[in-house]
């Protein structure tokens, strides 16, 4: 995408962006390299308190160690360490979690290594994937390729339905639950399925990924505003949340496959709604969840750093964004990040409501700063 006219504002940014860079691997990285890592299980804490203290493991989640995975490869070449650690949750991907009887991987283990949550859900299941690429694209080992290729054939022949969807949940034998398709899931499976592509041609992977899209089109863009909603459409007590469709909107937009596609033109045309009604103008700040019956009016106000990392990356997309992008980089740097890590999320007024740091979140800020480097080119 050709980027965005530059402006005199464009050194502040560059010097901003430098800052929050050099944060996130001198201050948030190290995280769990060192306190966030339990050396014994080989897996990251699920979170930190603010003194940088694990909070007392009540479970350990695969999504959780994928997403760590994928914090890691990305680095390799970058941070020292950073492949030793990748190889080792790697390991721990299949030593902890692969179900050996029935195949997939479990939704999580106890503080002491036993299944605990046996049911597949499809979030797992697609970061496992998602991380396999990314890992893949950096090693280039045969068995992180196996691992890729195995977690490809659980979500075709078992998530996946007649309609170009994908079940969110199933039981540990892959019985059915009767969950149902949701929106949050199914994004990260199109971003997994993206980053497959980004490092193999894969005719199925790309012919699954249009018809997720087109999928996702037909039961769950409001034909009003082209929002996406997180139930399919014909749901009770439906919701959009704006750090979605600006996470959907960079995924879309961001690949050739995918741009020009009518989801991708559902989700620009309703980037100006999602912004009026989910982004407060004075302080740059994202809201969690509006309710669309209501003409767009929170349903829970909450700022979290996910959703503002999500608005900032698709920032980088849209023409003529320097001074939103220089907004929210501020907002992001001086109401997010501190000297100690970053605030999981604000409440309505602006106040600190979550001082833990979950091992999941860097990835979010991960992917948002390869946006913006991409960016600046």
């Amino acid at each position: 995408m050709p980027h965005a006219p530059r402006s005199a504002s464009q050194p502040e940014l560059t010097a901003l962006f430098a800052t929050v860079q050099q944060h996130f691997r001198d201050v948030i990285v190290p995280l769990w390299h060192g306190p966030g890592w339990n050396s014994d299980m080989a897996l990251p804490y699920e979170a930190l308190d603010a003194e940088h203290r694990p909070l007392p493991p009540q479970r350990y989640r695969a999504m959780a160690c994928a997403r760590q995975l994928y914090l890691f490869a990305s680095l390799i070449g970058e941070v020292p360490a950073a492949e030793a650690r990748a190889a080792a949750l790697f390991r721990s991907l299949q030593r902890h979690f692969h179900d050996a009887e029935h195949g997939g991987w479990f939704y999580s283990i106890d503080p002491h290594g036993a299944p605990l949550d046996q049911r597949k859900d499809l979030y797992t299941h697609a970061f496992i994937l998602f991380a396999c690429a990314h890992y893949w694209s950096k090693v280039r080992e045969p068995l992180v390729e196996s691992v890729l290729n195995a977690a490809l054939e659980v979500l075709a022949q078992r998530f996946a339905t007649d309609d170009g969807l994908y079940e969110a949940s199933l039981d540990r034998d892959w019985s059915s639950l009767d969950s149902g398709p949701l929106q949050n899931p199914l994004m990260h499976l199109a971003e997994a399925f993206l980053a497959t592509l980004s490092v193999r041609d894969d005719a199925p992977v790309q012919a699954a990924l249009t018809a997720l899209c087109a999928a996702m089109q037909q039961q769950f863009i409001d034909p009003r505003h082209g929002v996406m909603m997180e139930k399919p459409l014909k749901a009770v007590d439906n919701w959009f949340e704006p750090g979605h469709q600006f996470e959907w909107f960079f995924l879309l937009d961001s690949s050739p496959v995918l741009r020009g596609s009518t989801l991708h033109a559902s989700l620009n045309r309703a980037f100006a709604f999602t912004e009026q009604w989910g982004v407060d103008p004075q302080t740059g700040a994202v809201g969690a969840m509006l309710d669309l019956e209501q003409g767009g009016r929170p349903r829970d106000a909450t700022q979290r750093i996910w959703a503002q990392a999500e608005y900032l990356r698709a920032l980088t997309l849209r023409p003529g964004s320097e001074a939103s992008l220089l907004r929210q980089l501020n907002a992001l740097a001086h109401r997010f990040l501190h000297a100690g890590g970053w605030y999981e999320c604000l409440d309505a007024g602006g106040a600190v409501s979550r001082r833990d740091m979950p091992s999941t979140t860097p990835y979010h800020l991960a992917t948002c700063y390869s946006g913006l480097a991409e960016y600046f080119g």
